[in-house]
């Protein structure tokens, strides 16, 4: 169980209903992307905002190049002893979008299921590591003090909660210890309730859900994953800087980094940005955000994100109940590196040591499955070591 809107069963997903998923159709009757396969996902994944409301993430006037290596990665790569044809493993695995960028240049960009290198792509929970860089970026500014500043001290409307004592740090740990239901497969539990209530118009229908949760363990004393509180921080991000998150992200990444299109990232009924889902860029841009992260977060002579924050961001924070690795602040760990990841097939690796990034979007049929995952993993390592590891 690696990503947000986790699916207990593979047949959870059929429950679903477009407000289960806090997402406001553009017209009536959507279906929710949750639903989509085949067809309808190759062709929804990349226009969500015709499909749902969104908000635009601006791109800049200039656009940060990514040169082509002169060696680029072959047709075939080594994958634990195998060869392995990277044209049938894309076909196998529906990935709409490859792309492998080592030292600023790239080895290897290929494309599938119709799209091109101008269309977009959602990203599912990869929007969560987005959110947390869009943290750090607000502490550098001074708008956030420090993450272990309590979520009240700027989320006032949950004192008394169970969210009362507990710090950012320990939300970006996903060890809030409020207690939550992620089970998509279960209507009763919080992760389709919280959404059904998100989807609606309202000022703060997060906040009003959240604040009624009970608790469950001490915070920061185990790690339980809460696809809510993402959202929740999200929220937090709003009060503190003032804007829009998706002016922020544009101020602070989209037009710094030198993005090459708008982005799009989807909202919930009150117009907020989901913090842990679902932000669209196309796949060069993807791989521009972990170059971002390969660099510290700096740009040029521009610190966007405080000194150390990567680092932090990206090391095993808390180990209780978490997955083989540990997990950072909303980014999990891969061996040799860091990685975002989203249901149905979406990552971005993050090799620091190689200088390398490797980016996968994808349109499986079944959206976290865990020997896809292993797959995809496996074939970013060979990818990796095909590049020349260091």
């Amino acid at each position: 169980m690696k990503t947000g809107f986790l699916v207990a069963v593979a047949g959870a997903v059929a429950l679903l209903a477009a407000p289960a998923a806090a997402q406001v159709p553009l017209k009536p009757g959507a279906t929710s992307l949750l639903l989509w396969r085949g067809d309808e996902q190759a062709a929804g994944f990349r226009t969500v905002e015709t499909i749902y409301r969104t908000q635009v993430i601006s791109r800049g006037h200039r656009t940060s190049p990514l040169p082509a290596a002169g060696r680029r990665i072959g047709a075939s790569v080594s994958v634990e002893g195998t060869p392995i044809d990277l044209q049938d493993y894309m076909q196998r695995r529906r990935v709409s979008g490859l792309l492998a960028i080592k030292d600023g240049r790239v080895v290897l960009e290929a494309y599938g299921l119709g799209r091109t290198a101008s269309d977009r792509w959602t990203s599912f929970s990869v929007a969560k590591s987005v959110t947390s860089s869009l943290v750090g970026a607000a502490i550098q500014d001074g708008k956030i003090r420090s993450i272990d500043d309590l979520v009240v001290d700027y989320v006032p409307e949950l004192k008394g909660s169970a969210y009362d004592g507990v710090s950012i740090r320990q939300m970006l740990m996903m060890s809030s210890g409020v207690r939550w239901n992620e089970d998509y497969g279960d209507l009763r539990s919080d992760v389709v309730k919280m959404g059904m209530a998100a989807s609606r118009p309202g000022p703060n229908p997060i906040v009003d859900y959240l604040g009624k949760l009970p608790r469950d363990h001490a915070p920061g004393a185990r790690f339980h994953y809460n696809t809510g509180e993402t959202d929740l921080v999200a929220g937090l991000l709003k009060k503190a800087t003032g804007k829009p998150l998706a002016e922020y992200l544009s101020e602070k990444i989209w037009r710094p980094v030198g993005m090459e299109q708008d982005g799009v990232w989807m909202v919930d009924g009150s117009g907020l940005e989901r913090g842990g889902c679902c932000i669209s860029m196309t796949l060069r841009d993807y791989g521009r955000f972990g170059l971002f992260m390969l660099q510290d977060g700096v740009v040029g002579d521009r610190r966007i994100l405080p000194p150390g924050w990567v680092k932090a961001a990206t090391t095993p924070q808390i180990r209780n109940g978490a997955p083989d690795g540990g997990y950072g602040y909303f980014w999990w760990m891969v061996p040799g590196g860091y990685a975002a990841e989203g249901i149905f097939g979406q990552a971005i690796y993050v090799y620091p040591a190689d200088r390398m990034v490797v980016v996968f979007n994808s349109a499986w049929p079944e959206a976290d499955e865990d020997e896809l995952w292993r797959e995809q993993a496996a074939v970013a390592e060979g990818i990796r070591a095909a590049a020349g590891r260091r």
